[in-house]
This record gives C-alpha cells, structure tokens and sequence, in this order.
C-alpha cells in the first residue's frame, strides 16, 4: 500500500542519535534561513549515527585509509563478501555484486550483458549512466513513455514483430527523481514475460528510506525478487558512496565478475558504514526513522498546497514542486538563494520543477519555513515579471 496524503500529523517523536538543524527564526531577520538545508540527501540522518561513525572509526584503525579497490585488495575480503549477500537477502535476490558508484553499477551490468544487435526499451525520463550505458552498448535504444506500462508493451511488440531472436532490456526506476513518480512494476513484470523480455528496476531513489521495511516500491507492490536485474545506489539512505548490481540469478555476477566490474568495489571503510546502515535501517529504529521522515514529507507537501503552490507525484523523499521555465526559474532561484533556503536546483531548468530534499532528522519549524519561503520566493519572481513592474517610470513634471 502507498502513502496517503495527510494533514493532521502534528505529533513528532524523535530518537537518539537524529542530528536537528536548527530552527529557522522568522522571514524578517536577514539571516533568517541560513542553514536550513532541503538539498541533502542523507534522508535516514545516518551518516551522524553514532554506531554507524563507531564502525568507521574501527575499521579504519583496523585496515588504515584505503582508496577504492577490488574485495581482495580491501584487507577483509569477507567484509565485502558480507555486504553482497546483505543486498542479495535484503532484495529477495540470488546474488549481489558491489560497484563503486550507481552509475558504475548501470555502465557494468548494461555493458556487460548486452550485444549490439539486443535491444533497450527505457523510460522516457531516465538520464545519467542507464540511458548513457544503454545507448553505448547498443544503437537499438528505444524510449516508452514515462511511466506507461501500455506503451512499453506496444513497443515491445513492434520489436518482436522483426526480431524475434535477439534480447530486449526493459529499464525502469521504482521512483523516478523527475517527478516522484513511480511505475506499476507488475504490470512491466507481465509486459517483459509476454515478449520475453528481461526487466531492470533502479532502486536509487527510495531503497532503504520508503515503505515500512524499507524495501521501496519493489517492497510495496510486492515485487522483492521478481525483477530480473535490480541497480541502485547507496548515497542516498546508506551514508556512503557506492553501487550494487542484484540479479535473480548467479549466472549474471558471476559473467559480470569475469569483466572488469569488480575491478574496483568499495573500501572497507564503506564497506563497514554500509553493512552497519542496513543493521539500522533493518530494526525497529529504522521503521521509526522512515515513519518521521514520512511525516515530515506529507506536512512540506500540505504546506506548500496551502499556499497554492502545485506539489508533483506520490509522497516520497524529495518534493516537486511546480516553479515554471526561463525567466521565472532563474529569479525565483535567485530570490531562494537570498534568502538563504538551500535546496536541489538541477531539475528546475528542464523541468520547472524545484525538488526539495526532507529528511526523517528536519523539524516542524523548518518544514513549515522551507514552504513559506518557496512561497515567498515564486511570489517575488512573479512580481519581478509582472507587467506593472516593467513599466518605466514617468517622472512628475517641474
């Protein structure tokens, strides 16, 4: 079951070791909103967890200051031995293989499975290192609308009107970071079936920080282990870097291992901060961080409708919001940035949409300071393009 909307969570219980921003005062003082940060991704507040900077601690004194490498280079081998399997158990899934980042995970698993005669069929709004590793691997890269289930079929069955022999790769992410929307992952499991297609799923977005377990969509539609590949990375809910590749069968890490995708895994620092994550993420005090984190995301989005303002896709860890395009975008970022608000940037341009970034460790006031200043903010811009402020002003005669 998804999240409802709601707007009587007042209540907000918090446990130890979540790091608080501090208050923001009122709009007036200059320095109202400085430091009131809603473009940080350690949405759990994990990487100030205290067992979590314990391990870190440990294992650096254990094994020193390593750079990236292979999981025979990373003094433990069985740290990263541990982790894979951690993933593979946690998904459902036969067997796991660490990459250095998500991207490298998407470039190792597209590169390493696909021909030049295969076929890519992708969501609309995927960019980064899927689309870019689908497109290198193969000219045959086709885009289905975002999100649409019945036009991935149509074009799955154009493929296989002329080729009926070589593979077709279904890409999708469980939450797209375009619009925080997400796909009917069963009815794109039903559609891969039917063509014999093979299904990827992303898990980027919400793997670890949604859903009461914390398994994300593939958890809340009950699909944990029946996609075929699933990719994802770790920076957002794990506090640290890195990548995975999880597959339904050991057959695929295993041809993925004899390439170059194991060349260089993690650290055994991250390894460590990781593997200890998941132990939070996995207990009860996880389920409490991902149920403040929630709260805390459908009050920024009652917030910012009550000030009219047009609040994008289903509840999740980062808030669309609808700004606009050209002009208006680039003084609304301005007039954000005066007043000190920091949020993500990098879609408004493409899209018109600002993302705001909630954490499960961000409190009442500054949910309700990041929607008044948004507010604020588009107001202003709207002001500065209005046709009254454009007009030049006459001057009173002598």
């Amino acid at each position: 079951m998804r999240h409802r909307e709601q707007t009587d969570a007042t209540t907000q219980d918090r446990a130890d070791g979540v790091r608080r921003l501090p208050s923001a005062p009122p709009l007036g003082d200059r320095h109202a909103l400085c430091g009131l940060d809603f473009a940080s991704q350690d949405c759990l507040g994990l990487s100030t967890h205290p067992d979590i900077v314990a391990a870190a601690a440990d294992t650096l004194r254990r094994f020193g200051v390593r750079s990236v490498c292979a999981a025979a280079e990373a003094g433990d081998p069985g740290l990263a031995v541990a982790l894979e399997r951690r993933i593979a158990d946690f998904l459902q899934m036969e067997e796991a293989l660490l990459c250095s980042t998500g991207r490298a995970a998407a470039q190792a698993v597209i590169s390493g499975l696909l021909r030049p005669a295969d076929h890519v069929v992708i969501d609309a709004a995927i960019r980064g290192g899927l689309r870019e590793s689908a497109e290198a691997a193969t000219d045959n890269v086709l885009p289905f609308r975002h999100l649409d289930a019945e036009h991935c079929r149509d074009r799955l069955r154009v493929i296989r009107a002329h080729d009926a022999e070589n593979g077709i790769l279904v890409v999708t992410e469980s939450l797209s970071p375009l619009d925080s929307g997400t796909p009917d992952l069963t009815a794109l499991r039903a559609v891969c079936d039917e063509h014999g297609a093979t299904l990827l799923v992303d898990v980027a977005q919400d793997l670890g920080c949604l859903g009461e377990d914390g398994r994300g969509h593939l958890g809340l539609q009950d699909m944990l282990g029946k996609a075929d590949l699933v990719t994802g990375s770790f920076s957002k809910s794990f506090a640290s870097n890195g990548g995975f590749v999880a597959a339904r069968t050991r057959a695929v890490t295993a041809c993925l291992r004899a390439g170059e995708a194991a060349a260089h895994a993690l650290s055994p620092i991250q390894i460590a901060v990781i593997l200890k994550a998941f132990a939070v993420i996995d207990a009860a005090e996880g389920r409490e961080r991902r149920a403040r984190l929630m709260r805390n995301v459908l009050n920024l989005r009652t917030a910012l409708r009550d000030r009219a303002l047009s609040v994008c896709g289903e509840p999740c860890t980062s808030v669309s919001v609808e700004i606009g395009f050209g002009e208006r975008a680039r003084r609304f970022a301005y007039h954000l940035a005066e007043s000190g608000m920091l949020a993500d940037l990098t879609t408004l341009e493409d899209t018109g949409r600002l993302r705001l970034h909630v954490t499960a460790g961000h409190s009442d006031a500054e949910v309700a300071r990041a929607a008044a200043c948004v507010a604020a903010a588009l107001e202003r811009a709207r002001a500065d393009l209005s046709p009254s402020s454009r007009r030049p002003r006459l001057r009173a005669a002598a």
